[in-house]
C-alpha cells in the first residue's frame, strides 16, 4: 500500500480516430448512457441502432476531421480535449507535488476510468480523488462520471476510497478566470457588440425533472456579469448543441445569432464556459458553425473566447481548488 494519493481529471470523452468507424464505437457507448438519454430502452435502442448509428458517424467523423490537429503536440494522435485534459493533468501534477499521483480519465473512449483505476491499483493508492471538469453539475455529466466510477468498482474485491467534487459553477476564482478571458480578449480584439456565454443544452423535461444545471449556468453568468459590470442585453445566456424534436434549454445559441443582426449587432463574441477545455462542440460548432450562423445572416465580425485550458493560471486554479476540497485531510 503507497502512502501517495491519487487525483482523476475526467472529462466526457472523444472517438480514438476521426473516422466513421471510432465516431460509431464512441457514440455507441455515450448515447447507450440512461443519464444521457433517458428514453425508453423500447424505443431509444431501435432509433439509435436502427438509424443515429447508421447514419451520424459519418457525418461526426468528417466535423471532428476539421479540428483534430488543433492543440497537436506531443501526446501523438488524439482529439483535442484528450490532448488537452492530458496536458491539465501534468500541470496539476507538477503543482501538486509527487505525494499526488494525477491521472487522466474520459468517461466514454479513452482513455478509460477503469484503465485509470488499475494504474492506480498498480501503485498500490487506496485513496483517490475525483475531479470532474464541468463547473456545471448536472445528472447528464457529473452524475455520470459517479455512474461510470461505480460501475467499474462493482468488480473490484478490494474498492479504494473514493471522493469527488460535485461542481464549482460559482466558485470566485473560476468566475475570475472566465472574466478574464473575456477581458483579455477584447483588449487584444476590441469591444464586441454582445457577448454570448454558450453552455452545452439539456432536454427541458431533465430540468422540469429537478436536474439543477440550468439554474447553475445562470448563477455562473450573473456572477460573470456582476464581475464585469454588464447588463443582460451586453452578456447573454445561451444553449447549444440541441439533439431531436423535443423541446432544449433556450434560448438556442444558433438562433440568437440569427438574429442579432437584425437587432443591430453587428460583432460579437461567444465564450464557453461549461468547457473546461476546446472539444468539438466548440471548436466546430461554435468556432466554425456558430460563426457561419452570424456572418451568413447578416454579422460582420465573430469572436471566439477559447476554454481556459491548460493555460498555468487554470492549471493552478484546478490543484489548488482540488487540495482543498478534495484532498484535504489525506496530504
Amino acid at each position: 500500500m503507497s502512502n501517495k494519493k491519487g487525483l482523476i481529471l475526467v472529462n466526457l470523452g472523444s472517438p480514438d480516430a476521426p473516422t466513421a468507424k471510432a465516431v460509431r464505437k464512441y457514440l455507441f457507448e455515450f448515447l447507450h448512457d440512461k443519464r444521457v438519454i433517458e428514453t425508453s430502452r423500447w424505443i431509444w435502442c431501435p432509433i439509435l441502432h436502427g438509424i443515429i448509428l447508421r447514419v451520424r458517424p459519418a457525418r461526426s467523423a468528417r466535423n471532428y476531421a476539421k479540428i483534430w490537429n488543433e492543440f497537436d503536440g506531443k501526446d501523438g494522435d488524439e482529439a483535442p480535449l484528450v490532448r488537452l485534459t492530458r496536458a491539465q493533468g501534468r500541470g496539476v501534477a507538477s503543482e501538486l507535488g509527487g505525494n499526488v499521483v494525477v491521472d487522466i480519465a474520459m468517461r466514454y473512449g479513452n482513455p478509460s476510468i477503469l484503465d485509470s483505476l488499475k494504474r492506480m491499483e498498480e501503485q498500490g493508492i487506496t485513496e483517490i480523488a475525483v475531479l470532474p471538469l464541468y463547473p456545471q453539475y448536472a445528472g447528464a455529466t457529473t452524475a455520470s462520471v459517479y455512474d461510470g466510477f461505480h460501475k467499474v468498482m462493482k468488480k473490484m474485491r478490494d474498492v479504494p476510497n473514493l471522493r469527488f467534487l460535485r461542481d464549482y459553477h460559482k466558485d470566485p476564482r473560476y468566475i475570475g478566470l472566465i472574466a478574464d478571458s473575456i477581458t483579455a480578449h477584447i483588449e487584444e480584439r476590441g469591444e464586441p457588440d454582445v457577448i454570448l456565454a454558450s453552455f452545452h443544452g439539456m432536454p427541458q423535461s431533465y430540468i422540469d425533472k429537478g436536474d439543477p444545471y440550468a439554474t447553475e449556468c445562470e448563477t455562473t453568468v450573473n456572477l460573470l456579469r456582476d464581475r464585469l459590470g454588464y447588463r443582460k442585453d451586453k452578456l447573454r445566456l445561451t444553449f447549444q448543441s440541441r439533439f431531436g424534436p423535443k423541446a432544449w434549454l433556450q434560448p438556442y445559441t444558433d438562433k440568437v445569432l440569427e438574429v442579432l443582426p437584425e437587432e443591430g449587432a453587428r460583432s460579437v463574441a461567444v465564450l464557453t464556459p461549461g468547457f473546461a477545455a476546446d472539444c468539438l462542440e466548440t471548436l466546430e460548432e461554435i468556432n466554425m458553425e456558430a460563426r457561419e450562423t452570424f456572418i451568413e445572416s447578416g454579422g460582420e465580425r465573430f469572436e471566439y473566447i477559447p476554454c481556459l485550458n491548460a493555460e498555468k493560471a487554470h492549471v493552478h486554479f484546478l490543484a489548488e481548488m482540488a487540495r482543498e476540497q478534495l484532498l484535504s485531510g489525506w496530504l
